[in-house]
Formats: C-alpha cells, structure tokens, sequence
C-alpha cells in the first residue's frame, strides 16, 4: 500500500474546464484560501499566464497582487504556475531572455512550483526552460510528459521522453498530463512502468505525478490503480470544480483510495469545507457543476483537453452556432491528423478547434487560415511530430498571408521591447509585452480588487437589487436575529 500525496486543482484547471476561467477572482480566491492551506495538498494548482491574462481582461484585477496575497494566505502549501512552453499570456514565442524575467517575477511573488509542459511534447525544451526557472529562484520544477493517442504517441515515445527530464538537475519530478482524460487502466499498466524504468535508467528515484480528467469516464479508474504503480501524487479538483470534463473529485477519490488500503495523510475536516465552498460558490453565482461523464469512444479521436471543451462551447454559443458542435468534432480529428498530429492542449487545442471551425463554416476547407496554423506550419512553435499533409500545406503556402508571416521579425529582445512599452514595473512590463496596454490601463483604473466573498449573500444581494429597482418603494427593511438593515429612498425635489 502506498502514501498518496494529493494536488488541488479547482482555482486553475477546475475554473478553466468548467467555467471557462472566469469563474474564480480574487475576492473568491482568497475566501477559501486558509482552508486550502489547511488540508495537507502537496500543492495548488493555481495560476497560468493565460489566466493572468483573463484576470486583466475579464476581471480588471492585477494577476500580481493575486498570486502575492494567495501566496501569504497558503504559507505551507506551494502555489503552482503551469506554463506552455516559450510563451507568456500572448501565443508569441518568447525569448529565453523574457521567459527568465517572467520565471523571476513570478517567483518573487509567491509562485514555489513551476509545471512545465510544452506543447510538442519537446523534452529539450523543457530541460531548458527548467534551468530558467531555477536560476531565476525557482523552488520546486515538474516537467510535464503530455499524453495522447496518435501513431507516434506511444509507450517508447514517452519513456524517451522521461529519460531526459530525469537526468534533468533542475527537474525536480515528472507528471503525466493527460488534458483529454484518454489514459485509460489499460494503457496505464504498460505506461506507466515504462516511465518509471527510463526514470531509473536516468540514475534517479524523481517521484511521478498524474493528472488527468473525468472526460469520458476514464480518469477515475486509473487513478485507483496509479500508486500501485509507482505514482506518488494525484491531482484533482474540489466541489462542483470537479468531475466531467474537469479533474477527478477530490473526496470521492480520497474515499477509494483509503478503501483499497492506500493512506492518504490530509485533514478530512478542512478538506470537506473546500469542496462545499467550490460547490456553495457555483449554486450562487449560476456556474455549471461538473457531472460524471460516459463513456464515448468518438472522444477518442477529436482528444478536445476539458478546458477548451468549456471555452468552445461558449464561443460556439456566442456565434449562434451551437448547433455545428458535433460536425466541429469530426473536424478537428480530421485537421489534427493533416497537421501532424499536434497534441491538442494549449495553445494547439485553441489553434486546432479554430481551424475546425472555420473549416465547417466556409464553403472550403483551409480557404480560411488563422495565421497561428500558419505560423504552426512554417515550425514557429517547433517542429511538428510528423510532416504536414502534402496538400494542406500547399494550400497554406499559396496564400498571400503566408508570405507575409514568413518575413515576420521574430518578438523583438528584451531590451527592444523595454524601449517600446517604457519605464515601467518589469510587472506592468510583462502584462504590456504581451497584451493591449488599454487593458492594462483600465485594470489600474479598476484599484484593488476586493478580498472577501461569501456565497451566502449572494440570494440576499440579487433580492435587494430587484427591491431597489422598484421606483414604487420608498423603504426596505431586512430583519433577522442579530441582523438589522433598513434602506430609504432619499426624496428627490421635482
């Protein structure tokens, strides 16, 4: 039997599945946070560069102050930024130069653990940025193996991949990242062992997380069966952040656990209160609640991550096309296999689905390309896994916006992009290197966000704003024991 160490994962990868990362801001954060710290996790999976960039955009909160005041209210459990490889908020590569200050100013704010997964799956390029990160102060460093089905996805793939990560000195253990929630019992038996062996062949004992969702009903199952397999930690989400197409539920995991005979060493109190925040929180503000999910073989080849099942179904909806979710689908396995088969988690999944989308909607296919899948073919984000389609990237050729990104000057130095964003905070810098500084400008008009939330009032709250639109009551009183407040209507001079 083993000792399971736990990851919670519902203010990242719960709130970006199921509410499309704007269900969480700082205010509902911090509200939960002493409990969190509480339970024992190994870590919180707390933030990306993506949901820094929704903070700004969506919130008008300052991402900065959101990871410092997280990190001084959770002082024994790690805060974990998961990043994509060489990039940060914008889908540009970025310089290793960039990349640094960013790994810097994230650690000087709180970030301990820094998770990185790149998109090609790019073992190389993740020992790199690893080193980045441990001399700009990083604390703890796992590297991320990205699962998926393909031809050249297989158990050899990975266990090569896993052999460079754990000769790493920067790296400090290794995850599988399963975004579709594909890794099935089965498939784990053989992976999982394979993992371990290129470990050992590393000259290591580095310890092996998993992290996967409920998506087709899979993720649970093989959860049981990991820490008799050698996996040290599981990450999972809380309350109504979990389930479906988000991470396995946190207590119904922990309960299996303990029943096969495995020690899971959290406080069970604290752990309850978690979950019923997260679910508390989706009932008041109207939020979807994850849900076990079927099985459905067809996922396994469109693999759409959790995360972006939640945003494509809210750009679908925005676009009045909800309709075309499932020919969409169908799309996408199609393109992903033309374009080489690039793992779809961020920012391919984003890259792969808008593809897909624009394939349905024209009356040809590729005779609208957005200029990322150009950039993708033209080896801007690495090397794909196979070639490109023969007549998909004549296609991309011919068209005149391939020229143009071809001669594209690559982001601009450091000291470049100092000059033209100017004397300002290497904070502000890194949020107006990489987005519209009119953003930025009405984020710190917004002041600071506030710190406190209850769901709880949140029935009270909806019940005076409806009272104070009636322009027919001149008072309302609300009355209860140790609770008085009365309001009235100040009389207006005609």
């Amino acid at each position: 039997m083993a000792d399971v160490r736990l990851v919670e994962t519902s203010l990242r990868d719960g709130n970006q599945c199921l509410w499309s990362a704007l269900g969480v801001d700082t205010a509902r954060t911090l509200s939960i946070a002493p409990v969190m710290d509480r339970v024992g996790f190994k870590a919180i999976d707390f933030t990306t560069s993506t949901h820094m960039g929704v903070a700004v955009r969506y919130k008008r909160e300052c991402p900065w102050e959101r990871i410092r005041l997280m990190a001084a209210a959770t002082p024994n459990t790690p805060l974990q930024f998961m990043g994509t490889g060489f990039r940060f908020i914008s889908w540009e590569t970025a310089s290793a130069e960039f990349m640094s200050l960013a790994y810097r100013v994230l650690a000087n704010h709180g970030i301990r653990r820094f998770c990185l997964a790149d998109p090609m799956n790019d073992a190389a390029a993740n020992v790199a940025n690893a080193r980045l990160v441990k001399q700009a102060g990083g604390e703890y460093v796992i590297a991320a193996l990205v699962f998926t089905l393909s031809p050249i996805h297989d158990d050899a793939h990975y266990a090569a991949a896993a052999r460079t990560l754990a000769a790493s000195a920067d790296i400090d253990a290794l995850y599988i990242k399963d975004p579709g929630g594909l890794l099935s019992q089965k498939r784990a038996a053989t992976l999982i062992p394979a993992i371990q062996a290129a470990i050992r062949l590393a000259g290591t004992a580095k310890p092996l997380e998993l992290h996967s969702h409920n998506t087709i009903g899979l993720a649970e199952h093989t959860y049981l069966d990991a820490p008799d397999l050698g996996v040290s930690a599981l990450q999972c989400a809380s309350g109504a952040a979990a389930d479906g197409i988000s991470n396995p539920p946190i207590e119904r995991i922990v309960a299996n656990l303990r029943s096969l005979g495995h020690r899971v060493d959290i406080d069970d109190d604290a752990l309850a209160a978690v979950s019923n925040y997260f679910t508390r929180l989706a009932e008041a503000e109207g939020l979807p609640v994850g849900r076990p999910q079927g099985f459905d073989a067809a996922y396994l080849r469109h693999q759409l991550p959790g995360g972006t099942v939640g945003t494509m179904r809210r750009h679908l909806a925005e676009s009045r096309i909800s309709h075309l979710e499932g020919r969409v689908l169908e799309e996408l396995d199609r393109v992903r296999q033309e374009l080489g088969w690039p793992i779809v988690m961020t920012p391919f999944a984003q890259m792969v689905i808008t593809q897909a989308v624009m394939n349905v909607t024209s009356q040809e296919r590729y005779s609208v390309v957005p200029d990322e899948i150009i950039r993708y073919a033209l080896g801007r984000f690495g090397k794909p896994n196979v070639p490109i389609d023969a007549s998909v990237m004549e296609r991309i050729e011919s068209l005149p916006r391939t020229r143009e990104l071809r001669e594209e000057p690559a982001m601009p130095d450091l000291a470049e992009l100092r000059r033209r964003v100017g004397n300002v905070s290497d904070e502000d810098f890194l949020l107006r290197a990489t987005m519209p500084g009119g953003l930025v400008d009405a984020m710190r008009a917004a002041g600071p966000a506030a710190r406190h939330y209850d769901p709880s009032t949140k029935p009270v709250l909806a019940l005076l704003y409806r009272l104070l639109a009636q322009r027919d009551l001149a008072e309302i009183e609300l009355d209860k024991p140790g609770f008085r407040l009365a309001l009235r209507r100040n009389a207006v001079a005609p």
